[in-house]
């Protein structure tokens, strides 16, 4: 079945959402960059390298804090907004609600196998088919769903998360480890990079385990342990435009950023100066679930809200700013938000060549800072290339892609510039919302 909704004109597009996602394209580069120092000294959790100059210690206690844990539920909160977007796009355009639970899911549907190609091909650490899986199970169970429904859900998904990851804080406390890191029990990552795998072929059953493990194993286990919570967090936000609208929105944004980031932050500082010694741990303290991994984990989710939030606040108060100094990279980041599977997938595509054992295997020469400063270029290099599709009025080929086999090619075959034109159904509430917000926040072309 052909879904005849219009895509989005660049006027139609919220900034925020977009700025958000291009800034996590970034973030996301720089968290995956223990994973492909391959070589390096790992400690029990098989994140963050334990070696370095003083430099390298500073990257990892900088990486810890501000983004280990932090940044996926940034991700998951924007997935989950951007479903709701959808699914309110084409129930305003006169779809009806389960024509446009079937358009989630096939885009559900074709992450999936974008993902498992994806792993089995270059990164065996690949989320897209993971969130695939999720958008398939939560936009089926919650897209549809009152608010009230949807309010309960979440203050359960609360509960469920605080019951599940408290449990090694009291054990640890029991055994008089309070202070201890743990160990996660997982296979280092690095490994799943190919560290001892010297060929393309060789190194691919590994990614290939690994991404079916992390796309239905993991997916699933995060069902069950409350990993829906950010993602309905999205729904929720979604439904009251708040990154549409942020100027409307902003005490809650206001404390949302800052309580976020305060409980992200100082829940993984301990987690953090444990790692480059700066507090004394337990040596033998090696448990699973160690307590201050636990609470590194816990408060990551308000981490991840935090920064969403705060990027909101930026938003409004760049826009709000006359003249607008800037105004070219603010456009380019938002360019990638707009691209921003097609900018995933670049990633991979330029770090495995250049830095998988099976490859250049420069991973194997990096150090923490450096590995920091490739991650950056890298990610520099897809705000150009989204930058010069947006000048030229093109889509991203992933998005491309995943457009035609979700919606069909009549609708995913017309330009976003004039497909647009005249559809967009007039709001009797428009003219007092952009009085209210100073100005309607759609990003610029």
């Amino acid at each position: 079945m052909t879904v005849m909704t219009p895509p989005t004109r660049a006027t139609e597009r919220a900034l925020a959402p977009d700025v958000a996602r291009g800034l996590m394209l970034l973030l996301i580069a720089l968290s995956n960059t223990a994973f492909h120092l391959w070589r390096a000294e790992h400690g029990p959790s098989g994140w963050q390298p334990v070696d370095g100059s003083w430099l390298d210690h500073v990257v990892q206690f900088l990486m810890i804090m501000t983004l280990d844990l932090r940044i996926y539920p940034l991700f998951a909160f924007l997935f989950g907004y951007g479903m709701t977007q959808m699914y309110l796009r084409q129930t305003g355009h006169g779809t009806s609600g389960r024509a446009a639970v079937g358009v989630l899911r096939r885009r559900s549907l074709w992450m999936v196998v974008i993902g498992l190609a994806h792993s089995a091909l270059l990164m065996a650490g690949d989320i897209i088919g993971f969130y695939g899986v999720l958008s398939l199970v939560l936009g089926w169970v919650f897209v549809r769903r009152s608010d009230r429904a949807l309010k309960w859900w979440i203050w359960i998904g609360v509960a469920q998360t605080l019951l599940l990851t408290l449990a090694p804080v009291v054990a640890a406390l029991l055994r008089g480890e309070l202070w201890s890191l743990g160990d996660s029990g997982a296979e280092p990552g690095y490994l799943a990079y190919g560290a001892d795998e010297n060929s393309w072929p060789a190194a691919a059953g590994t990614r290939v385990t690994t991404g079916l493990f992390i796309t239905f194993g993991a997916s699933l286990l995060s069902l069950v342990g409350g990993g829906y919570l950010v993602f309905l967090l999205g729904f929720w936000a979604a439904r009251r435009r708040i990154l549409e609208e942020p100027g409307r929105h902003l005490p809650l944004l206001r404390r949302t950023a800052v309580i976020g980031v305060a409980v992200g932050w100082l829940g993984a500082l301990p987690a953090a100066l444990a790692h480059v010694g700066a507090i004394r741990v337990p040596d033998d303290a090696q448990s699973e679930g160690g307590a201050l991994t636990t609470l590194r984990d816990l408060t990551g989710t308000a981490g991840g809200i935090g920064y969403v939030a705060a990027i909101a606040l930026f938003v409004v108060w760049w826009t709000n700013r006359s003249p607008r100094p800037g105004a070219t990279a603010v456009a380019a980041v938002a360019a990638v938000g707009k691209r921003s599977m097609s900018c995933y997938l670049t990633h991979s595509l330029l770090f495995a060549p250049l830095l998988a054992a099976w490859g250049l295997g420069l991973g194997a020469h990096l150090s923490s800072a450096t590995m920091a400063l490739v991650a950056t270029a890298v990610w520099l290099v897809t705000v150009a290339g989204a930058y010069a599709l947006e000048r030229a009025g093109r889509r991203g080929p992933a998005e491309a892609l995943l457009r035609r086999l979700a919606y069909g090619a009549r609708t995913a075959g017309a330009r976003p510039e004039a497909a647009g034109s005249g559809t967009r159904k007039a709001d009797p509430g428009d003219g007092a919302r952009k009085a209210e917000a100073g100005a309607s926040l759609r990003s610029p072309r």
